[in-house]
């Protein structure tokens, strides 16, 4: 044998050959490939596959498929007809599709309502003749982007660096959203400058987050889907809450009977920028502990327990709309259960039973460090 048929090899492909000569010892080397030869043309065979309805625009209908690739396309001048009826209907509507590598047709009629049922089949075809057509699959006309805007759209500010916004949408309306767009700007900036946030699904609020303080914000919203975005909402506003004050508790004093510690300091006056003082929070954890326990109190003093042996390390700061205030300088105050004992004492001097002196560090005002 000097020559052989290749066979079932597929239209329109280049393929290369080579030749190997066996024996029951074995098989020898291949010899060089032959010069590349294509397959002759033929009419396509392959229809596509994962015909499917996408979002789109308001009266579109838009139809995807799986692209046939080159190999089975058997020719040159290879497209897709896309035909496409309402469903219940006889005759077909037919589009040609001239790009091999086409995905998508979309069909656009101002007559069609979103969501009507059409019934679908996608063919191919090539210089050589017409292929067939896919599986017939019924999709919907697009829904459209969403034709509603937010309604009851409030703006509420919860610190010095967050505001809450809360929106309702219409559910009747044309267009599911798949979710919403706030959009936010300060007062004296152009619409262009607004900065935005998307929600996904049926969320009604977002809180916005890293905004400055005391200033003044205006608000949009409006709800988006593959199709595109809905009209935007009419605008609210709100006003950031005030900073924190600044200054820190000081004078702090005290008293301990038992186990019990009497605490005051000198009440804090806010700047004009800050926020007014609502109240105190006094901290105070055991030493070596990095868990603290809080006594919130809106008058500059408060009594904290000290139930516990050992050090316990106290801080205050006054607290308002805009958040909590610097920090007071700490104070360590040994738990003791005799006595009484006030911040002006340094030491304590009582008899034991053997009449020895005894010496005790009451307290040590330190510097305000990170909890």
């Amino acid at each position: 044998m000097e020559s052989a048929m290749a066979v079932d090899l597929n239209p329109w492909v280049e393929y290369e050959f080579r030749v190997v000569a066996t024996n029951p010892i074995g098989t020898g080397d291949p010899s060089t490939p032959s010069r590349m030869i294509r397959t002759n043309e033929a009419v396509p065979k392959t229809a596509p596959t994962n015909v499917s309805g996408r979002s789109g625009r308001r009266h579109e209908l838009v139809i995807a498929w799986e692209p046939v690739s080159e190999e089975f396309q058997n020719g040159e001048g290879f497209g897709y007809i896309v035909a496409f009826r309402p469903n219940g209907t006889r005759g077909w509507k037919e589009k040609m599709v001239t790009s091999s590598e086409a995905s998508k047709f979309i069909y656009r009629d101002e007559s069609v309502p979103p969501l009507t049922p059409f019934e679908v089949k996608v063919g191919v075809y090539n210089n050589k003749g017409d292929g067939p057509f896919s599986q017939i699959v019924v999709i919907c006309s697009a829904e459209g982007e969403p034709s509603a805007a937010p309604t009851d759209v409030k703006a509420t500010s919860v610190s010095v660096s967050e505001i809450l916004v809360a929106w309702k949408h219409i559910k009747e309306s044309l267009g599911r959203p798949q979710g919403f767009e706030v959009g936010y700007r300060k007062d004296m900036e152009q619409e262009d400058a607004a900065e935005t946030v998307k929600t996904r699904g049926n969320e009604s609020s977002v809180i916005l987050t890293g905004l400055e303080g005391n200033t003044l914000y205006h608000f949009r919203v409006r709800a988006y889907n593959g199709a595109g975005y809905g009209p935007p909402s009419s605008e609210v506003s709100a006003t950031t809450k005030k900073s924190p004050p600044s200054q820190a508790p000081s004078n702090l004093r005290w008293e301990q009977q038992g186990s019990q510690l009497s605490l005051g300091w000198e009440p804090v006056r806010p700047l004009a920028n800050e926020s007014e003082v609502m109240g105190y929070k006094v901290f105070y954890r055991q030493e070596g502990h990095s868990n603290s326990q809080v006594i919130e109190t809106q008058k500059p003093q408060a009594v904290v327990p000290l139930p516990d042996a050992g050090v316990y390390i106290i801080e205050v700061r006054a607290y308002s709309e805009g958040g909590d205030g610097t920090a007071s300088s700490q104070i360590r105050v040994p738990s003791y259960s005799g006595g009484k004992i006030t911040s002006a004492q340094s030491t304590l001097h009582t008899l034991s039973p053997s009449s020895s002196s005894v010496t005790l560090l009451l307290a040590l005002m330190i510097p305000s460090t990170s909890w």
